[in-house]
């Protein structure tokens, strides 16, 4: 297609896409993507503090996956898991037992986060027999019907939709909530104690309950970071009464929060996690993962995928992994996110506009308000992305308001990369 042509069908973006995947941000036309950059059909260069939305960890093509890709079409394209069976599924599923805490050893691919949340859901109501679940106010797991049922991040995505599974909300420890001169880790452990003995006396049995669901840090819901604490009493509550612990971990996975999963950075093993987006580089691959013992309860026919495991996606997965190892990029996530957040509290005391910084790794949150409050917060929001991909820097949002810029730079990033984007946001933010 011609550039003029492309130009032309962006400028109608309706007239071939629903608005669901028409009227996102900013939808900015790109003919490639290398590293840390988009570049744009007259050559002009984005930096990406987005990931693909916290997708392209290892950066942008790169040329290890690239090449895992193209060795894999070259022998197999689809291959039905099961009615086939290839060495990259087997290969990927004994790489992924590698870094995973114990004793989540076994596996059921997907091609997307809302299916593996959909899959860990359904494995814990089959093998629990309990019909309930217990979800997190604000957390996001996906836009399915039985995703929608545990997702609270918005109230407009379940708009018109009735969910179909009858659940159960608590409320997200979030540290900004914690009384002034408390102990925050004491604090939101007995809270979380008392608010689910008021659930279970008033609402619902704990024996009726199959499983809690919680992103371990909250994502589209505003990059809330919650005390160790609060996650450790989740698990305790779960062990005492037979429920099921699933962590949400599409997000978190994969080196984002500097260890491989959010589960070794809060030395909390869940019972069943769901992963995706950062696993295989951009191509679509999503896994539902527990342990042997607890998979093996759920049989043939309780659940099952034409393309999820897809061959090519999971040696895309495998490159990516190795990626990860070989170029030390935990250790790298850890150096460029605590540079981020020097540089980012800098300014913060320069402008007034930055509300909180928060997050963990190269998961950034940058919440803006107007001090004058003559502004709406995701008004102001929109005015700092589109200027700031005016001068080149691509940011994206979050927040039940849209009142949070999201910093997720691939784990690539360098300390000069940071530095150009935080110039933009510094540049844009004087403007204002």
């Amino acid at each position: 297609m011609s550039q003029i042509n492309f130009k032309d069908q962006v400028k109608n973006i309706g007239d071939y896409l629903a608005p669901g995947m028409a009227k996102d941000h900013p939808n900015l036309p790109v003919q490639k993507a290398e590293g840390c950059y988009y570049f744009g059909l007259n050559g002009e260069k984005y930096l990406d503090f987005t990931s693909g939305i916290a997708v392209e960890n290892v950066g942008h093509r790169h040329p290890n996956v690239v090449k895992a890709i193209k060795d894999s079409a070259d022998h197999l394209i689809h291959g039905p898991s099961g009615v086939i069976i290839y060495d990259s599924i087997l290969e990927l599923a004994k790489e992924l037992q590698s870094i995973l805490p114990s004793p989540l050893d076994n596996f059921f691919f997907n091609n997307s986060g809302t299916e593996a949340v959909e899959g860990a859901i359904k494995l814990a109501k089959y093998t629990t027999q309990r019909p309930y679940v217990i979800s997190f106010t604000g957390c996001f797991h996906g836009r399915s019907v039985g995703a929608l049922s545990v997702s609270t991040s918005k109230s407009k995505y379940r708009k018109h939709m009735q969910p179909s599974w009858l659940t159960y909300q608590l409320p997200y420890a979030n540290p900004a909530d914690c009384p002034e001169g408390a102990d925050c880790e004491e604090y939101f452990a007995e809270k979380l104690e008392e608010d689910a003995q008021l659930l279970f006396k008033h609402q619902v049995e704990p024996e009726e309950v199959a499983c809690m669901i919680v992103e371990p840090i909250l994502g589209e819901g505003g990059y809330v970071v919650p005390p160790k604490s609060w996650l450790k009493k989740m698990r305790e509550i779960c062990d005492r009464h037979g429920i099921l612990l699933i962590f949400d971990e599409v997000q978190t996975g994969f080196g984002r929060t500097g260890n491989w999963f959010a589960s070794h950075t809060f030395d909390v093993v869940p019972d069943i996690m769901a992963i995706a987006k950062g696993v295989a580089a951009g191509m679509p691959l999503s896994a539902t993962v527990a342990s042997k013992e607890l998979m093996q309860q759920w049989p043939l026919g309780a659940h099952a995928t034409t393309f999820g495991g897809n061959p090519i996606a999971c040696s895309a997965a495998i490159a990516s992994i190795n990626v990860i190892r070989e170029e030390n990029l935990l250790k790298n996530t850890q150096y460029m996110g605590s540079y981020a957040f020097e540089k980012l509290y800098q300014l913060k005391t320069k402008h007034s506009w930055i509300y909180e910084v928060r997050g963990t790794g190269l998961m950034i949150g940058i919440e803006l308000r107007d001090p004058d409050r003559k502004m709406d917060a995701g008004d102001l929001v929109m005015k700092v992305l589109d200027q700031c991909l005016e001068k080149g820097v691509l940011f994206y949002l979050c927040g039940s308001e849209g009142e949070v810029l999201r910093m997720i730079p691939p784990l690539v990033v360098t300390k000069e990369q940071i530095d150009e984007g935080l110039n933009v946001l510094d540049e844009v933010l004087q403007a204002l």
